[in-house]
């Protein structure tokens, strides 16, 4: 890249907003995976009534209801969904770290670190920004 203009306070406002939006997605996320679990534990099995039975010891406070079909049908749904959940959460924060590590390096006035950053957010190398916004994980 041979030239860069970055306005630092239009980077900080959209990060705010997309530091917003962010939330509103962890809490729409949040949400839908209390509610399917409370689908899940109301949803009942396939067998009636008091031949449910779980057998063996529980913990205090685990309830002795046997899992149905639609609880199982719900729990697959979900673990099939974690790859693109997973990879939703890491793409914002690899958005929201590159675009301040190399907004920051540009201030300092390293160009070849603040290219850097923006390929490690292009990327998704989370470690890479972490280690340079000060933060390991």
């Amino acid at each position: 890249m041979t030239s860069w203009d970055i306005k630092p306070q239009g980077v900080q406002g959209q990060l705010k907003t997309v530091g917003g939006h962010a939330g509103d997605l962890e809490k729409a996320l949040n949400t839908l995976l209390e509610d399917m679990s409370l689908a899940a534990q109301f949803a009942g099995t396939a067998i009636m009534g008091s031949q449910s039975k779980v057998v063996g010891p529980l913990a205090p406070g685990q309830a002795r209801n046997a899992m149905g079909p639609v609880a199982a049908a719900l729990g697959q749904y979900l673990n099939g969904r974690k790859p693109e959940l997973k990879s939703m959460t890491e793409r914002i924060e690899a958005c929201m770290r590159g675009a301040a590590t190399a907004t920051n390096e540009y201030l300092e006035g390293d160009l070849d670190q603040a290219k850097a950053a923006q390929d490690a957010a292009r990327s998704v190398n989370l470690q890479y920004l972490r280690e340079h916004s000060g933060e390991q994980k």
